[in-house]
């Protein structure tokens, strides 16, 4: 029986100039499989012209110019928001393949990318489903940064004072947070930025939020737990009249006065796993969960 003809999308980190060799095996296996593989210009100009690789490309694309059955993230967690911000809300199942450090949602290395192929054509793996998080600004989608995977963070600009903001959930008055900073977090991103800020970790899957201050100007303010069915609008008042939203990273600047508004967007991010790969496991291998140092 011959195979089926898959389609890719490759995305991939422009930065990392000495993964040429991993690079070229993804890209070898991808041909030796016989995938119509399309690939992001920045990308493509980056392996052409800064690797000086053979691409065996179909096409080349701009933006979310592409119809595939599969997109490859090439490089580390955040190549993987960028690639799940570009592939929004069509349900494309999103294959992680780390070429960095940690790797959290990019867990699948190089050396690995054959058999994971192979279980791709023979359909033997699984797809999470991640929820995502939309924002908007006075209810208009801020341009380019309107859906996070991660979470959507409000921070100060000046480097000489907090913001003051003020959050309601569902229309009820929760708190005003006194902080450099206001995390609202997914499941998927309890591991990244709000973690650091002492927020929970929480188990991809559950239906929840978590909102965590940075900084806060209170030894009362606790990381706070909530449904993703909630709404949430922020007022931020700042010295400097202005404050940062920053989704996935990615960061625009807002006047003081601007009401965000947050809710759980109507679509999720498929992410690919290997069949038998746990969460659990993953914790413990590469955020060291639960480790005991001592002999």
């Amino acid at each position: 029986m011959s195979q089926p003809k898959l389609k890719f999308a490759l995305f991939g980190n422009v930065y990392q100039v000495k993964k040429s060799a991993s690079i070229q095996k993804v890209l070898s296996m991808l041909s030796e499989f016989g995938a119509e593989l399309s690939i992001d210009q920045e990308y493509y100009e980056f392996l052409k012209e800064g690797q000086h690789l053979d691409v065996p490309a179909a096409k080349v694309f701009t933006g979310t110019n592409f119809e595939v059955d599969f997109a490859i993230s090439m490089g580390g967690d955040g190549t993987f928001l960028q690639t799940a911000a570009k592939v929004g809300d069509r349900n494309i199942p999103i294959l992680g393949v780390n070429m960095g450090r940690l790797g959290f949602l990019a867990d699948i290395v190089p050396d690995e990318i054959e058999n994971c192929l192979r279980a791709l054509y023979d359909d033997n793996y699984a797809v999470e489903n991640r929820r995502v998080i939309l924002v908007s600004a006075e209810g208009e989608a801020q341009e380019g940064v309107s859906s996070a995977l991660n979470d959507v963070a409000i921070l100060k600009r000046d480097t000489a004072s907090m913001i003051s903001i003020r959050a309601s959930i569902d229309g009820v008055y929760l708190t005003t947070y006194q902080a450099d900073g206001l995390i609202i977090s997914t499941p998927t991103g309890s591991t990244a930025y709000s973690l650091s800020n002492g927020g929970p970790i929480i188990v991809p899957g559950t239906g929840v939020l978590v909102m965590t201050a940075v900084a806060p100007h209170s030894l009362n303010i606790r990381p706070i737990v909530i449904p993703d069915t909630a709404v949430i609008t922020l007022d931020v008042e700042s010295r400097s009249h202005s404050f940062l939203v920053a989704v996935d990273g990615r960061s625009v600047k807002c006047s003081e006065g601007t009401r965000l508004t947050l809710r759980r967007a109507p679509y999720h991010i498929s992410v690919v796993k290997r069949s038998g790969k746990q969460y659990f496991s993953t914790l413990r291998e590469k955020m060291m969960w639960g480790a005991d140092g001592r002999s």
